[in-house]
């Protein structure tokens, strides 16, 4: 009887492995290529690397094990047997390893070197951050450095305005054109050029570069300068240097004549006519238009008093001060500090200025916006004595932007005694006192100083402003300075 036949083997189920297991092995095979890296550099792991990058330690042999029969089983696979081989590749290649330098080279060295090197303190920065864009050079005092084109008048006239010997915007802007007449006069034009091209760029430039050294430019300055510049633009080539010179000369004097002199006498003329017999007229600092007005006003005979207020560090109303009582006028100094009680004597209120505005703020003095804000409240009111020449197309709202920081050091006290405001009691043994004395301002921490020259009065606070072309309200300045000054 025959066997019946056996059945065919069944063909062995290819084992299908999850994400999860595929995860697995990706992060083994990960171990086993750093732990083969590792081997390679020489770099202990704790044991030799196992074969097909298998991990050592603990259990090698078993996961050996595991890891070829699954291997086996996955032959039969593609997807399985690609990845293998990339896998297998990417094991050998070389991963860069950052390195530490030795310890004897030269890096480690340079490096102790910097530790063991004292650290230079910090210098502090004696400059208020506020108004770091006004800080420029240092005044000038010296005349090292300076161009030897500039002309010895042009030299002696910046020296006088650092020291303030020549103060004021209209006795800057009148020394100012004095001395380069007498500069043109010595003028030559080289040869091979023209004195139009010359005189502005080549003998104009370094005059007026000096004197920004020494102080900064002037609204009144700058609008002359331009009218200079202009005239020299203007010159026909043609004309001989001798009579262009003379020209240039004429030109300066009638300038000087017509917008700074004359308009003087013309703009106190007019404010003459506010005061009153028997008032009391408040002034601040020193003006030379307020100044001449006071004068007319008394040589007129009106019988009024004048109060000045003053403040430091310049101190100017003591100049004008001196002036009105040597002409027999009444005369009241007080400072700053007292012009809450000053405006309730007065019954007018007359300031000079720098500049005015073109949104029709004045720039004045510093403490001028005080006197104004104390007469706008007391109901007084300001009038403001100001040439065209000083108005400017400029708009400003705060003292920040346009201004002018003066050194530090004129607002210090002088060291009589040896003792100022931040000089402490002695001790109890009679010693001196430790403070610093405040001349040092600069060795003492976190201290700064800032000496303003000008603030800036809002036009609610001016009633009028009196010039040449008559007395307008402050809404006027663009229009007057486009008028006076658009061919400049």
């Amino acid at each position: 009887m025959s066997e019946p036949a056996k059945e065919a083997p069944k063909p062995v189920e290819e084992e299908k492995v999850s994400p999860a297991e595929l995860k697995k092995r990706a992060k083994a095979e990960k171990q086993a290529r750093r732990a083969a890296q590792k081997g390679t550099e020489g770099a202990p792991t704790g044991g030799p690397p196992a074969a097909n990058g298998a991990p050592t330690g603990e259990g090698s042999s078993n996961q050996q094990g595991e890891q070829k029969q699954k291997g086996q089983q996955q032959k039969q696979g593609g997807q399985d047997k690609a990845g293998h081989k990339r896998a297998g590749s990417q094991a050998q290649q070389a991963i860069p390893i950052r390195r530490r330098p030795s310890q004897g080279g030269p890096a480690l060295a340079a490096a102790l070197a910097s530790v063991a090197a004292p650290k230079e303190p910090k210098k502090e920065n004696k400059q208020v951050e506020l108004f770091s864009h006004l800080y420029s050079q240092p005044r000038r005092h010296t005349v090292e450095g300076v161009s030897k084109d500039v002309h010895p008048a042009v030299l002696a006239l910046g020296f006088q305005m650092s020291s303030y010997e020549i103060c004021g915007s209209s006795a800057r802007c009148v020394a100012m054109l004095l001395a380069f007449k007498e500069a043109i006069q010595a003028y030559t034009t080289p040869v091979g050029t023209s004195l139009a091209r010359h005189m502005t760029s080549h003998f104009l430039s370094p005059q007026i570069d000096f004197l920004k050294t020494c102080r900064p430019i002037s609204e009144s300055q700058g609008n002359a300068i331009r009218f200079l510049k202009k005239l020299i633009v203007e010159i026909d080539p043609s004309v001989e240097e001798s009579e262009a010179k003379s020209y240039l000369c004429e030109q300066i004097d009638i300038f000087i004549r017509d917008r700074i002199t004359v308009t003087d006498q013309a703009i106190a003329a007019s404010a003459r006519t506010q005061i009153k017999p028997h008032s009391v007229v408040l002034t601040y600092a020193n003006s030379s238009l307020v100044s001449k007005t006071l004068l007319q006003a008394h040589a007129d005979g009106i019988p009024f008093r004048v109060i000045v207020a003053d403040a430091r560090p310049l101190f100017e109303g003591k100049n004008l001060a001196r002036t009105l009582m040597r002409a027999g006028l009444e005369v009241e100094y007080t400072p700053l500090s007292g012009i809450a009680h000053a405006v309730k004597d007065a019954n007018l209120v007359l300031l000079g200025a720098h500049s005015m505005l073109s949104n029709g703020r004045l720039q004045s003095r510093v403490g001028t916006a005080s006197v104004a804000m104390h007469a706008h409240q007391a109901d007084l009111p300001v009038i403001v004595l100001c040439e065209s020449v000083k108005f400017t197309g400029k708009v400003a709202l705060d003292s920040i932007v346009l201004n002018e920081v003066a050194p530090s050091e004129e607002l210090l006290l002088p060291q009589s005694s040896g003792e100022d405001a931040f000089a402490e009691d002695k001790d109890d043994e009679g010693g001196a006192s430790k403070t610093k004395q405040l001349g040092d301002w600069k060795e003492i921490k976190n201290l700064q100083i800032l000496n303003l020259m000008y603030d800036v009065t809002p036009a609610e606070y001016i009633r009028m402003v009196i010039c040449e072309y008559g007395s307008l309200p402050p809404s006027s300045v663009p229009v007057v300075h486009r008028l006076a000054n658009e061919g400049v």
